[in-house]
């Protein structure tokens, strides 16, 4: 069977001025099969009404509340009202919203991380198991076709046994006290009451520990970790540096950084087989570099056949041919579309395949919120090594 209609999404968040709000509507509409039809876009009920505005919705669908959203879109029959909702909000607001939703009987997307702290994180989690609806959590990055063709040659045994994984996410715009100039992004990120207890390691340490389990496979077992303040007067960690252990005995390396001045968005990681090992450069993300012992290293390239007939994950996230690059808007469709296929299987009563199914998960966001607080353990602790919460 198949749905003979596109999903209907709400939001919550992605106000005037909002960056991943936006990010989000985008790369929802990509594929053509997700429309937004509602939302509470700004704790500002003016400015959620002008957000509607100017995304052409009908009024009496742009809430004062997302506590609004959910009585309004209920009150509509099946079918008319939202099927999921994505929710774009500063952090604090990410488990009450998602609960929410959740219980009123929605599937969701959230943006990462997914709570606050790890209690609400396991709460969440067992609402998701009772709900029976779908969750997603946007860590965008596992989007990248070349991202799935490294997971598939990593956990398919072409690196032989992972021995070494190196990942690194420096950022330079928070090197000097923006959240005083006024700048939104700047001043939720920098707040522990929106943003929970770690500041650099929560915004993009959580996109680099996610990475290497996606592609790896592996459980990170313990971290020793070292988070530091540099900038004058700031609340929570603008660097951080940890040591890994994981479960197959590999060892790795994970620093995150936003006041590495210079760097944009330098996300890459390193994995080191024994047989080969592998590189790839989120600020290039049409390339895998491949590295043997005995041979050059090779390039592969996104959208070539080769990668396709390597992958079929790979395949299905490219839409274009080789030489035609595509890059971030295109992962957070990635996930989109597979997020939305398992929504439209489980409207339909079908059981989702595991292409449907190659997206961030309540596991993952569990994962994410355990490993800041293992690390914000880490730093406090004389040990030189904290095993991984549970």
């Amino acid at each position: 069977m198949k749905l003979d209609r596109n999903l209907k999404m709400g939001m919550i968040g992605g106000g005037p001025g909002a960056f991943i709000g936006e990010v989000h509507r985008k790369a929802s509409r990509m594929d053509g099969g997700i429309e937004l039809v509602a939302g509470a876009f700004d704790i500002d009920p003016k400015k959620s009404q002008q957000m509607g505005r100017q995304l052409n919705l009908d009024p009496k669908r742009v809430y004062n509340t997302y506590k609004d959203m959910i009585a309004g879109e209920r009150a509509l029959p099946v079918g008319e009202r939202i099927d999921f909702v994505s929710v774009t909000t500063p952090n604090n607001w990410h488990f009450p919203i998602a609960r929410d939703f959740l219980l009123a009987g929605f599937h969701v997307m959230c943006e990462k991380p997914m709570t606050l702290n790890v209690a609400e994180a396991k709460e969440l989690k067992q609402i998701v198991k009772k709900s029976k609806k779908v969750f997603g959590l946007m860590h965008n990055y596992t989007g990248y076709p070349m991202v799935k063709l490294a997971r598939d040659m990593a956990r398919g045994g072409e690196l032989g046994e992972i021995r070494k994984i190196v990942v690194q996410y420096p950022q330079g715009w928070l090197a000097t006290k923006l959240e005083d100039t006024g700048q939104m992004q700047a001043a939720w990120r920098t707040d522990p009451k929106q943003s929970g207890g770690a500041g650099c390691m929560g915004d993009i340490g959580t996109h680099a520990e996610n990475l290497t389990e996606y592609i790896t496979g592996l459980k990170i077992t313990h971290i020793c970790a070292d988070l530091t303040i540099f900038v004058p007067g700031r609340k929570l960690d603008d660097d951080g540096n940890c040591l890994l252990k994981f479960n197959n005995g590999a060892k790795g390396v994970l620093h995150a950084s936003q006041v590495s001045i210079g760097e944009e968005n330098n996300l890459a990681i390193w994995v080191y087989g024994t047989a080969k090992g592998l590189e790839w450069h989120q600020e290039h993300p049409n390339y895998l570099y491949v590295k043997t012992a005995d041979g050059p290293m090779q390039v592969w390239r996104r959208g070539n056949g080769y990668v396709a007939a390597r992958s079929a994950a790979a395949a299905r996230g490219t839409r274009l041919p080789s030489g035609h690059p595509e890059a971030f808007l295109e992962a957070f469709a990635n996930n989109y579309v597979n997020f939305s296929d398992t929504v439209r299987a489980a409207i339909l009563g079908e059981k989702p395949d595991d292409l449907m199914l190659d997206f961030p998960s309540v596991d993952d966001g569990l994962r994410g919120m355990l490993f800041i607080q293992t690390l914000l353990e880490s730093t406090r602790s004389k040990e030189k090594w904290t095993k991984f919460a549970k």
